[in-house]
């Protein structure tokens, strides 16, 4: 099986995830802005949309694609737009793909995030799991956001993140003025500088990078999450 997996850039940060196998349709994932997942479709409808919360950053291009394509789409059961309802420990098999649909509260409390298994492993994490950091607390506690990670535990460590967001530069700062800095940390800090410099995405990245340099996912504890989010958050 070929997967193949691309960001496309909405405003000024966001990503939009298009995945697809053996060059089917494609699968889209949290276009909050219709037009750049529109440029990138053309005229070829995706197959579905999946959702991972309701920010209106994540979910405001879904009515327009939908009036274009008649598109499904999937996600929480409360955002709007959402045909196909999912939760947590769910299955959904699109275009010859299948996701498991981990709930994972935090951000918020809708929130769901999804792992493609196979020879391309991944995890469309949306507003939980950023490389370097994870998502604020906006309507959940550090403890359902701790609760959440242990959900990735079982992933191999070459799934691919594939967060909503470019915020890993931001993160790799914080990590560092922590005076945390270890191989592993100096390493991925000069792949994303090179990275940034060129213009490219830092993202997506394997799982077992941030297992070794992503304090928020190496915290052995609710609390000691909650501290740092708190410091990032006055950071």
């Amino acid at each position: 099986m070929s997967v193949e997996i691309k960001p496309v850039l909405a405003f000024q940060d966001n990503y939009i995830w298009f995945v697809r196998r053996n060059g089917g349709p494609w699968v889209v994932i949290d276009p909050g802005e219709a037009g750049p997942a529109e440029a990138a479709l053309g005229d070829e409808a995706p197959a579905a949309i999946l959702l991972t919360h309701h920010h209106g950053d994540h979910v405001g291009g879904v009515a327009a694609l939908k009036q274009r394509y008649d598109v499904p789409v999937y996600g929480p059961s409360d955002v709007a737009g959402v045909d196909h309802p999912l939760k947590g420990g769910d299955e959904v098999s699109l275009a010859g793909l299948t996701f498991r649909v981990l709930a994972t509260p935090g951000h918020t409390l809708d929130h769901l995030c999804y792992a493609l298994d196979g020879q391309t492993p991944a995890l469309f994490s949306g507003d939980t799991l950023f490389s370097g950091g994870s998502g604020r607390l906006f309507e959940g506690s550090a403890e359902q956001l701790f609760a959440s990670f242990r959900q990735f535990d079982d992933l191999l460590d070459k799934t691919l993140l594939c967060p909503g967001h470019e915020y890993t530069q931001g993160n790799l700062k914080f990590i560092a003025s922590l005076g945390r800095k270890t191989p592993a940390l100096e390493a991925r800090m000069a792949e994303v500088a090179a990275l940034r410099e060129e213009g490219q995405p830092s993202v997506p990245v394997p799982l077992g990078v941030e297992r070794q340099t992503n304090p928020f996912l190496m915290a052995k504890t609710p609390e000691e999450l909650a501290r740092l989010r708190k410091q990032k958050d006055q950071f």
